[in-house]
């Protein structure tokens, strides 16, 4: 159930333009400092996955490896997305008390992290 909520909730926040989605309007998010919440397909490349890793940790942004390209594409409405970014604090934090804890559904980087 909770799955369906964080879709939801995704889609929500694209609605009210809080989404920046594909991996160069995500690292730019990140990067700006705009990023709430980064969210990156469990089908994404491996360099990609690393890519996220290293850099939300730099930044301190909480990163989810979380959901197919395709789910992620459809709660936002657009074909595929191997990555996006929640760039408004409160549907971020929203989302991340969604987030299962078991390791599949989601990891979180970043904040509470001591790497």
């Amino acid at each position: 159930m909770s799955q369906n909520r964080v879709f939801s909730m995704i889609g929500l926040a694209q609605k009210a333009g809080k989404v920046a989605s594909g991996e160069f309007s995500t690292e730019k998010a990140v990067k700006e400092g705009r990023a709430g919440l980064v969210i990156v397909s469990i089908e994404a490349s491996d360099n990609t996955k690393k890519k996220f890793l290293n850099m939300c940790a730099y930044y301190k942004v909480p990163l989810y490896f979380y959901g197919t390209k395709a789910e992620l594409g459809l709660a936002i409405g657009r074909e595929f997305r191997a990555s996006l970014a929640v760039t408004d604090r409160g549907l971020a934090e929203a989302i991340k008390k969604q987030m299962p804890d078991e390791n599949d559904g989601g990891r979180q980087y970043g904040e509470n992290q001591g790497t």
